[in-house]
């Protein structure tokens, strides 16, 4: 065989090579709602909301039941959780008080050495602007538009769907809605499928909250009246769930898609949210508490190499970028506090991390293992004690049983040392401490 001969297999063997390469590189479509709970997917218990195409990622992948957003540093929970998202280090460690810049390691370009061409279009207020700019393609939505013009999430998907028409490569589609973040409008169809009358109630709500928790007229907490009715709760939902019912159905349009140019089986799908919200539980209608229905997302991730079922490692939502850059086959950069749970998700191991950390300003803190979970209130010196496996809703606290002593002292010791892990320096005790008491303000109903 001559050279010009030989070089031309050559050529031709390698050209095939990278071609069998990129078809089997996965692409990548991560969605990520805002202000979404954990409990409101069907096919995950709640047999009041309506979401289909959420059912249906349920029943092909992987859910985990205890995804969590870390915390905050401010009222708009949003803005850390989308910038410890995009950076995995946790808020403490995030320069310019929590805004990420794009002069350390980054989802976007990690996903871009990876080999992807990535995309982004989400919400623009109290979000991670800076780190939007590393990706190739990153656009903002009017987010009062978006909310108000009942057809939750419909820009960015039709917009997703003509880049997909388009584009010829791996893609990694960071798609960030704005929904279903109050104000809540969403069309007829979408609200008559709800009768108002007939939605429960959380089942941990409660008219007001028990105590000063620090926080409790902040922006989100006015949106419904003191005391709690229940019948205001149920408006609440009923938005709530129109919303997402409406938001399923445009995710819906955007997989079916997918499926129909053949790209769907080789595509990655993760689906989550920066936090949730309590709409009535606990007597709070916000994200700025560290129970359970606050902090806690839903979080699906499903695709090649990704078997059905459900898990309940314990995970962080800054932990999503590690694990799909490791899902895919890229390499994870030193530095990151977010761990991949990879194995976890391919259901190779059935834990993640063996203790969850919560930070709220400097007026709430908590700490979990795989039972028990407590929550501090430093400014008013009290604490909540939890058994997560008997009581999931938080609804008794063992703080002051006799016979939990000596675990409510082993917890706050955990929690001083994940404090340290994690460089929170914020005091667990105050010296002075303020009146527990919460006044509510007066209702403008």
């Amino acid at each position: 065989m001559n050279q010009g001969r030989l070089l031309l297999v050559l050529v031709c063997l390698a050209s095939w090579a990278a071609g069998l390469q990129a078809a089997e590189q996965p692409n990548v479509l991560f969605l990520f709602t805002d202000d979404q709970r954990a409990d409101t997917i069907h096919a995950l218990g709640n047999e009041t909301i309506l979401t289909p195409n959420l059912d249906a990622l349920v029943a092909e992948g992987m859910t985990f039941r205890n995804a969590y957003c870390l915390g905050a540093n401010r009222g708009a929970v949003c803005f850390p959780s989308r910038n410890m998202l995009l950076s995995g280090r946790v808020y403490f460690r995030i320069e310019n008080n929590g805004l990420a810049s794009g002069e350390k390691p980054n989802f976007a370009d990690s996903m871009k050495q990876a080999g992807y061409v990535t995309y982004h279009h989400g919400k623009l207020g109290n979000t991670a602007r800076e780190l939007h700019k590393r990706f190739d393609v990153s656009k903002h939505l009017k987010d009062e538009q978006a909310r108000t013009s009942g057809e939750p999430g419909k820009q960015i998907v039709d917009e997703a769907i003509e880049f997909l028409k388009s584009n010829d490569k791996p893609f990694c589609l960071y798609l960030a809605f704005s929904t279903p973040h109050d104000p809540r409008v969403a069309a007829k169809k979408y609200r008559d499928l709800y009768d108002r009358s007939k939605i429960p109630l959380p089942v941990n709500f409660l008219p007001l909250h028990p105590f000063n928790n620090g926080e409790q007229t902040v922006r989100d907490e006015l949106l419904a009246g003191f005391p709690r009715t229940e019948d205001e709760i149920r408006g609440h939902l009923h938005d709530y769930y129109a919303v997402i019912t409406g938001l399923d159905g445009h995710i819906g349009r955007l997989l079916t898609h997918l499926k129909t140019t053949g790209q769907y089986e080789n595509t990655l799908i993760v689906f989550s949210s920066d936090h949730g919200l309590a709409i009535g539980s606990h007597g709070l209608m916000g994200k700025q508490s560290l129970y359970e229905h606050s902090m806690k997302a839903p979080l699906i991730v499903a695709g090649p190499g990704i078997p059905h079922g459900q898990t309940d490692a314990m995970v962080y939502l800054m932990d999503i970028y590690p694990t799909i850059v490791e899902l895919v086959g890229g390499t994870i950069p030193e530095g990151l506090d977010g761990r991949s749970f990879a194995r976890a998700a391919r259901s190779e191991a059935r834990t993640a991390r063996d203790t969850i950390f919560l930070s709220y300003r400097t007026v709430q803190k908590a700490v979990r293992d795989d039972r028990w979970k407590l929550i501090r209130y430093p400014h008013i010196n009290r604490s909540q004690l939890f058994d997560l496996r008997e009581d999931p809703h938080e609804l008794r606290d063992l703080s002051e049983d006799p016979h939990q002593q000596r675990r409510l002292a082993r917890m706050l010791d955990m929690l001083a040392a994940q404090q340290e892990q994690f460089g929170d320096t914020d005091p667990l005790t105050f010296d002075t401490p303020e009146d527990p008491t919460f006044t509510p303000p007066a209702s403008k109903r």
